[in-house]
């Protein structure tokens, strides 16, 4: 059987915890700063879980991390 290749671009973006969560980071914090209020960016910062439909899609792509 060979190895499945990792997709680097997911790879980049995605952690896994060690009970198999996906974290990642909130999206919206790139530009366009002056019209969000400090609050929201504030709360952009932290990092977040996906949700189970998406980690499940998630994890096939990064199989090795």
């Amino acid at each position: 059987m060979p190895k499945i290749k990792t997709h680097r671009g997911a790879a980049k973006r995605f952690n896994l915890t060690k009970k198999g969560k996906v974290k990642m980071n909130k999206a919206f914090r790139r530009h366009i700063l002056n019209k969000k209020s400090t609050k929201r960016k504030r709360h952009l910062r932290k990092q977040a879980y996906c949700s189970a439909a998406n980690a499940s899609v998630i994890k096939k792509l990064i199989p090795y991390k």
